[in-house]
């Protein structure tokens, strides 16, 4: 196991830190003044972002402030002072939410089924409401790559739309902003930094060992791939930010009712599985004849 002195460590803090500096910078996520909320579970992926926006707040050439806020769902056994001992320990402002969602999730839904929908959109109301009482200018919440890629995924395959979490929304309620400063970061390189870094983990009581979750039958594929091939991956992830509205098929992106001849401007069409002898020679179907 790497040591937090190791080279190894040093390379994986920088990158995350890198990932996450530049998806700020990608989709504006950060503005001069912002008053930031850090949703804080107690999970990797939350601690590795708040770890990773205190250290960007030190040497951004804006300002702006940070607050962690935690939403304690009243599990059953939830250690209630873990979050703020740690809080305190690293000198962020934060507050704890007290909401007792557990009870109403186990009432509502039946013994086995999933209860990540209902506990979603508790836990969603509750932060959004929050954030106006707090005057918070962006809600940030600590999904990262692999998430938004399982997401597309489960649209794909369950939701029949090519849509997913986008880095930064302008939320439901159509007033709170949210932001994913952890976009580009894989998820095993979070494990990775959270491990050496010692983190207090909580577990979610709740709904984090049902088993037979979509949402880990992607997961399940994901990691397939990334044995296979990790190009598969890395291009999937490359392709949701490359879209091309008239190469699909969506009528609403795209008007394909009123084609205009393009006659001085090279049109680009299916040339990806063109073969390299033929890009090389720079053959396209209007310079090629046939006797």
């Amino acid at each position: 196991m790497m040591s937090r002195t190791s080279k190894r460590f040093e390379i994986l803090e920088k990158n995350i830190r890198r990932q996450t500096g530049k998806a700020i910078v990608d989709f504006n996520m950060i503005e001069e003044g912002d008053l930031v909320m850090v949703c804080l579970s107690g999970g990797a992926d939350s601690y590795t972002m708040l770890t990773t926006l205190i250290h960007l707040q030190k040497i951004a050439p804006i300002k702006f402030e940070l607050i962690a806020v935690n939403l304690d769902q009243k599990q059953p056994g939830f250690p209630e002072d873990v979050l703020p001992s740690y809080l305190k320990s690293v000198g962020v402002k934060y507050l704890i939410v007290e909401q007792d969602t557990y009870s109403i999730v186990k009432e509502k839904i039946e013994p086995g089924k999933t209860t990540c929908s209902l506990c979603s959109r508790l836990r969603r109301g509750i932060l959004y409401r929050t954030a106006k009482e707090l005057g918070v200018t962006k809600i940030a919440l600590g999904h990262h790559r692999d998430d938004i890629l399982h997401t597309f995924m489960l649209n794909l395959f369950y939701g029949g739309s090519i849509k997913t979490m986008p880095p930064k929304l302008r939320a439901d309620d159509g007033e709170n902003i949210v932001i994913r400063p952890l976009a580009y970061c894989k998820e095993a390189d979070i494990k990775k930094y959270a491990a050496v870094m010692e983190f207090p983990i909580i577990p979610c009581n709740l709904c984090g060992s049902q088993p037979n979750l979509q949402r880990q039958a992607m997961r399940a594929l994901v990691d397939q791939w990334e044995k296979l091939n990790p190009n598969w991956v890395r291009s999937m992830t490359t392709a949701m930010q490359n879209v091309v509205p008239s190469h699909m098929l969506d009528r609403k992106l795209f008007n394909f009712n009123s084609f205009q001849n393009e006659t001085e401007n090279e049109v680009p069409g299916d040339v990806l599985f063109d073969t390299q002898v033929e890009a090389q020679a720079g053959l396209s179907i209007k310079n090629l004849t046939l006797d």
